[in-house]
């Protein structure tokens, strides 16, 4: 089953309460207008786009280990993919579509990391809820998403109804801003351009993993 099919039978099944208690028509409209006004923003046209140079970074695993873009793209390309937390299922499956394919992505020369503003605890039980083999990178403060351009604050009735979730992404975070990354996959080459840039500001629409396997496809002939 694709990515995307699997995402909108977990929205389905959300939406009209088989999942846990079906969520107040209020609850769906701010959660709908939320992502409708962050499309009517713009804000994904600041992302940054296939031939932009990628920001480098240097972030914490789950374990505490440093990585460095710098030392991944020493040994080939690097698939890059931002996700919100260990709290959202929608990021939880595209986790699990992208260890899939994890063996497709390593037969190119690349090597594959997901980043989010969450604590390393959280990025651990992310990893293990999931049965992820690649590495988790906390972004603190989100400052690695905003380099890309897919950082972005969350609006006040949004905030509220997350509280009333128990969604407390401060505590996630370990920081006090309410902000997100747009989820967002990047396939940077070895000279550290952007040769595939996916950003979409409605987080229950991904594509499916495989569709970054052409650009790794096309980084190899050119270096062959």
């Amino acid at each position: 089953m694709k990515l995307q099919d699997r995402l909108d039978a977990y929205k389905a099944d959300f939406e009209s309460g088989k999942l846990a208690r079906k969520p107040s028509k209020e609850a769906l409209a701010i959660m709908h207008r939320a992502t409708a006004d962050l499309i009517a923003a713009g804000h994904a046209s600041r992302a940054l786009k296939a031939g932009d140079r990628a920001p480098g970074f240097t972030l914490s695993d789950a374990d505490g280990n440093v990585v460095s873009a710098h030392h991944l793209l020493s040994k080939g390309p690097l698939v890059v993919s931002f996700y919100r937390g260990v709290w959202c299922p929608y990021c939880n499956l595209e986790l699990q579509a992208l260890e899939g394919v994890l063996p497709e992505i390593q037969a190119r020369g690349a090597s594959l990391v997901a980043i989010s503003p969450q604590t390393p605890p959280n990025s651990r039980k992310s990893a293990r809820e999931n049965r992820l083999t690649f590495p988790i990178l906390s972004d603190t403060m989100s400052e690695v998403a905003e380099a890309f351009g897919i950082r972005f604050a969350m609006p006040d009735d949004l905030v509220a109804l997350y509280k009333s979730f128990k969604n407390d992404l401060p505590a996630f975070n370990g920081d006090p801003s309410w902000v997100l990354p747009m989820p967002a996959r990047f396939v940077i080459g070895i000279d550290g351009i952007i040769t595939y840039a996916e950003v979409n500001p409605d987080y229950t629409q991904r594509p499916d993993p495989s569709e970054l396997l052409p650009a790794l496809d096309s980084l190899r002939r050119t270096a062959a």
